[in-house]
């Protein structure tokens, strides 16, 4: 177990690069800009994956309400993230949900479904605003949020599969997902 943290860590810390989930990075097309958004920002990637890994760590009805959960918020928070209303700290609450949703998983913390649920709705609205706040002025908001939620939803299907289909690496997932929001907090 030991060795395998250093590893990941070693391995974290090699492979830790910038949030990407920055302006900058757009494509053309409405619905595929938003399925790409949550797909090349590795903060983003992480905590959704982490979801999933959650859901899947606390079984029964977490397998669904937790992503359906993340989704719907993160949708509330694309709306406020596109109106006027400023959402604080965004970039923090991101990088905390990675960090936080993957040490939960790592350290094998089964969460009673309310707090699993509240701090997955209170991660989703700052990715929903940072996806809202970045979706590029020339698209469509109900396209690019649909791909958006899609995108997001796959990547918590694959934290689910790993879970459900290979329950001896989650933990060491959480780990891999919680060290990487570490060096993505250091850049």
């Amino acid at each position: 177990m030991k060795n395998t943290i250093y590893l990941a860590t070693a391995l974290t810390l090699l492979t830790a690069g910038p949030a990407f989930a920055h302006p900058g990075h757009t494509v053309t097309g409405d619905f595929t800009a938003g399925f790409i958004h949550p797909l090349v920002g590795l903060d983003h990637i992480l905590a959704m994956l982490a979801v999933g890994l959650l859901a899947a760590q606390n079984t029964g009805k977490s397998l669904v309400l937790l992503p359906a959960l993340f989704v719907a918020v993160m949708a509330v928070g694309g709306i406020l993230g596109l109106s006027a209303l400023n959402v604080p700290y965004v970039e923090q609450g991101i990088l905390a949900s990675v960090v936080l949703l993957g040490a939960v998983v790592a350290f094998g913390k089964r969460l009673p479904l309310f707090a699993s649920a509240t701090m997955v709705a209170l991660f989703a609205v700052f990715h929903g605003a940072a996806h809202g706040i970045e979706m590029p002025a020339d698209t469509t908001a109900a396209a690019y949020g649909i791909g958006m939620m899609l995108a997001s939803a796959a990547l918590h299907a694959g934290g689910v599969a790993v879970g459900r289909f290979a329950p001896y690496a989650l933990r060491y997932a959480g780990a891999a997902v919680a060290f990487a929001g570490i060096g993505l907090a250091a850049v």
